[in-house]
């Protein structure tokens, strides 16, 4: 497809998928927040330092650059194997890419280091969102909220699901 038009589907885009675009998948603490703007860390490294891959994979999802937030966030588990915020991180990569099975081994792993958190059901919630499955994306999505029923995140993927099965019937 050519880039004439790839911009024709850009701005063909419904309301709905621009707000799953916006509701996406979310990390706490040192979080990636594809609905914020890029801020500097507190404990960024000096200009003169390299930037390490979980940091340059957080810096690219934000940018939307999947297949190099990939690379980075691969780059961080390789590196450091028990780490669930680049488990975490790669495996939202690979659900913008498009690349559900090797989401959900990233997300199994991100499981057995993290456990059941909101913020791990909440992303594989949106996961299933972004697959279809709005019968497994509803348990998780609603467990999480069940766990964390002020964050909104959370709340805004329930809505974009709901829109969704709405459509559907």
């Amino acid at each position: 497809m050519g880039w004439g038009m790839r911009s024709c589907w850009v701005k063909g885009l419904t309301p709905l998928v621009v707000a799953l675009q916006l509701a996406a998948c979310t990390w706490t603490e040192a979080s990636i927040d594809a609905t914020a703007t890029l801020a500097p860390s507190q404990s960024s490294p000096a200009p003169d330092e390299p930037k390490s891959d979980l940091a340059l994979g957080k810096e690219h999802f934000r940018a939307q650059n999947y297949g190099l937030a990939e690379l980075h966030f691969r780059r961080a588990v390789e590196s450091e194997k028990a780490n669930p915020e680049a488990w975490l991180g790669l495996a939202a990569a690979y659900d913008q890419l498009k690349r559900f099975k090797l989401a959900d081994r990233a997300y199994a792993q991100a499981e057995r280091l993290m456990g059941r958190t909101p913020e791990f059901l909440n992303n594989r919630g949106y996961s299933y969102l972004l697959r279809g499955d709005l019968g497994r994306a509803s348990e998780d999505l609603s467990a999480a909220l069940a766990a964390d029923p002020q964050n909104e995140r959370i709340r805004n993927n329930l809505a974009a699901l709901e829109a969704r099965a709405r459509r559907r019937m």
